[in-house]
């Protein structure tokens, strides 16, 4: 009971995190140090992104058969531009960016960067650029800051946001296109955790929670996207900030004490 109660936690926290501008990774790294959590293993940890992954697919169904059907339409000429720098970063840095997440040093830093990217961006004047204004020079800068979001506590979704944001996007477009482009990465990292999982031990025992995470993950990255939506539409997100900021300074405490 206690593992499967472990694996929903895990399933709900990178659901949520994936898609808040809070970051999912170094949520997971931080609970796995506070509560002492075993690593997810490769499995699971593909299984997680496989969930959100479907959450994504839900939610923006639409746009994606438009992007099955129009393989060549601008939007989706814009996710490979975008997917382009973020492969390059994230092939490129991969083992390095895995021991930071490991160790877990560096996140209290983090946290505090993303609260000062997510306070910045709202403290600037809202653009009016719609889903049709954005370019290819867009893409890239979006795309490029998201491959910046392979460091555990930087989040993802508040970096391309924040980008969009800043390139001067409609806020709800801005929005969109942050969760659209992380379908090809997302669907990436699964790819590549795959081919690695061929040589790995399957633990069958743990099918059955793993499932559960994942189906929890899946439900609550599909929460987590409406409420950003709505959120990013006609809210702000300095209270993310405000989070980030104190989580990041109990966190620098805890390692200054050597706790």
């Amino acid at each position: 009971m206690l593992l499967l109660l472990e694996h929903i936690f895990l399933g709900i926290v990178q659901g949520l995190t994936e898609f808040l501008p809070i970051s999912s990774t170094g949520h997971l790294v931080l609970f796995r140090k506070l509560f002492g959590l075993q690593e997810v293993g490769l499995l699971f940890d593909t299984m997680l992104h496989f969930g959100t992954l479907i959450a994504v697919v839900i939610v923006f169904w639409p746009q994606i058969r438009f992007i099955l059907t129009n393989p060549f339409s601008k939007l989706t000429k814009l996710l490979f531009v975008g997917t382009i720098p973020t492969a390059v970063i994230g092939l490129a840095f991969e083992d390095y960016f895995e021991e930071i997440s490991q160790t877990g040093v560096t996140i209290g830093w983090e946290f505090l960067v993303t609260g000062a990217i997510l306070w910045g961006v709202e403290s600037m004047r809202r653009g009016h650029r719609t889903f049709d204004d954005i370019s290819y020079t867009d893409a890239l800068i979006i795309g490029t800051l998201q491959g910046a979001a392979i460091l555990p506590a930087i989040s993802r979704s508040g970096l391309t946001i924040a980008g969009a944001l800043m390139r001067g996007i409609e806020r709800a477009e801005a929005a969109r296109f942050s969760f659209l482009l992380s379908l090809p990465a997302i669907l990436g990292a699964c790819l590549l955790q795959t081919v690695k999982l061929v040589k790995a031990p399957l633990e069958t025992s743990l099918l059955a929670p793993m499932l559960v995470g994942t189906i929890c993950s899946g439900i609550a990255g599909y929460f987590a996207i409406r409420w950003m939506m709505k959120i990013i539409s006609s809210g702000s997100m300095k209270g993310f900030a405000i989070y980030v900021w104190i989580l990041g300074i109990v966190i620098l405490a805890l390692q200054f004490y050597g706790l």
